[in-house]
């Protein structure tokens, strides 16, 4: 399994990025996915979370209702749409995938991990 995180970048508090994690030998029609944000000097935590029969999802209270987390079965992809971004968004973020079709906010229950993409907010 690999998954390949892309489109991270620098932006302008306001501004909006979309995160890409293109999967390989990991279909997205079961299990669930997440994305993790990880800032200098601080701990691995929970954005967002799907599980992909029912497509329930999980966001963190930091980030309801400005990112969207969805998944493209055809292009095997998961996405993070992150809008009004704030100088505290500024992080690491990684997508994960786990096997089993629950929703998880702990880094710790996922297996699969992308290689993190640099999302910096200038204030």
């Amino acid at each position: 399994v690999q998954l390949q995180a892309s489109g991270g970048g620098l932006v302008q508090t306001g501004g909006s990025l979309t995160l890409s994690c293109a999967a390989s030998g990991f279909s997205l029609d079961y299990g669930a996915l997440g994305w993790f944000r990880q800032a200098p000097g601080k701990g691995r935590e929970v954005v967002s979370c799907m599980r992909l029969r029912g497509g329930d999802t999980f966001y963190a209270n930091s980030v309801k209702g400005r990112f969207t987390i969805s998944r493209d079965n055809v292009k095997n992809t998961m996405y993070l749409q992150m809008n009004s971004l704030k100088p505290e968004d500024t992080a690491v973020y990684f997508c994960a995938a786990r096997n089993q079709p629950i929703i998880s906010t702990s880094p710790a229950d996922f297996i699969y991990w992308g290689q993190g993409t640099l999302v910096t907010v200038s204030s």
